[in-house]
């Protein structure tokens, strides 16, 4: 028998496989934190939107994931997700290691964990290759994906 929590994690990528942003935000609680090596303290409706916006935006998109454990605290998945960044129009495929705790039946923290330099390289081509290795570089890319969250966010409220 598959343990609830188990079910939550297969629900949220399922979603994410569907681009269904709001079923995957709907298995956190209110109060999330998550982080990435790109975002990396989102809390709240932050983190939800985040996937709401990734969803929206996503093109050749798809997603394979594996829920390595989960028990009544905490769990781990792997997943890889292929899509093309847009602003470069390069290929991505990212392999990420996440892990999360739970409490009522929801998610309250979810951690992914990925080399953001090999994810530089892909979706930057020579720039990602030779810069991205380095922390101002990838602290640039962080503020950029913040302020494409935040500005997402204000035309949702606008629209």
């Amino acid at each position: 028998m598959t343990h609830p929590n188990a079910e939550l994690i297969e629900r949220f990528y399922q979603a994410f496989q569907r681009q269904d942003g709001e079923a995957m935000a709907a298995c956190y609680a209110e109060h999330v934190q998550f982080s990435d090596p790109v975002f990396h303290d989102l809390k709240g409706r932050d983190a939800g939107d985040m996937w709401r916006m990734l969803c929206a935006r996503a093109k050749q998109f798809s997603l394979t994931f594996e829920v390595l454990e989960a028990d009544d605290r905490q769990g781990r998945a792997r997943w890889v997700a292929t899509y093309l960044f847009s602003q470069t129009g390069r290929m991505v495929e990212n392999h990420i290691e996440a892990s999360f705790r739970f409490e009522a039946g929801k998610i309250v923290e979810h951690h992914d964990r990925f080399d953001l330099w090999r994810w530089a390289r892909q979706a930057l081509g020579a720039k990602g290759l030779l810069l991205g290795w380095l922390a101002p570089v990838q602290a640039a890319i962080g503020k950029q994906a913040m302020a494409g969250l935040r500005a997402w966010q204000a035309g949702r409220r606008a629209g």
